[in-house]
């Protein structure tokens, strides 16, 4: 029974509260996939176990906390918590160096696509609350912007596929590029609104 599987009845067994909790341990940075975790979410949605309207709104919530809770050590213990044990295994120096570095390089929006970088994600929020560079409701903000792309992808996927394993899994398999693919369209579709939007003020004046 591979770790799908296993989740799926976990969550079927203790519902909603269950979620959380591995949403929880995701954000922690702790070796469980958040989409993975994502998925199971939405497969017992679609078997009948929960609402998925409301998985998804739960998903988003566990998701938001756990990002901003590890912000937010950052943000108060910055450095110090590389000494930490469990920290440490996470965040190692190098790593903790070349995300320094991407800020400096492309600013914010690192903190954007790191939603999209699972082994990535925790150290890249830590190190941004460390070096105080992005104030708490920015970085809010900013994450559930990419939020609303990645929680949906992955809860309304194991809803569809819920009662066809095969389909689920291949796109599971897949979804990697699909997810690239639906942010690039999303970006395109903000670009676009941000280019009618200044064409018309430019035609008012």
């Amino acid at each position: 029974m591979d770790l799908l599987e296993r989740l799926i009845t976990i969550f079927a067994q203790n519902g909603y509260v269950a979620v959380f909790i591995a949403l929880m341990i995701c954000g922690a940075g702790l070796p469980l996939p958040e989409d993975v975790t994502l998925v199971a979410g939405g497969v017992i949605a679609g078997l009948g176990y929960a609402n998925v309207h409301a998985m998804f709104a739960l998903a988003m919530f566990g998701v938001l906390l756990g990002d901003t809770a590890i912000f937010l050590l950052g943000h108060h213990y910055g450095a110090r918590m590389m000494r930490w044990r469990l920290v440490a295994r996470v965040l190692t120096p190098a790593r903790y160096a070349m995300v320094q570095e991407k800020f400096d390089r492309y600013g914010n929006r690192v903190l954007f696509f790191a939603r999209f970088l699972p082994g990535m994600r925790t150290t890249i929020y830590v190190t941004a609350g460390a070096t105080h560079r992005v104030s708490t409701l920015r970085f809010i903000l900013i994450d559930t912007l990419a939020a609303l792309i990645s929680v949906p992808f992955w809860v309304y996927l194991g809803y569809l596929g819920a009662n066809n394993h095969t389909w689920l899994m291949t796109w599971m398999q897949r979804s990697q590029n699909s997810l690239w693919l639906l942010v690039g369209l999303v970006l395109l579709v903000l670009l676009l609104l941000w280019w009618r939007h200044r064409r018309r003020r430019a035609d008012g004046c």
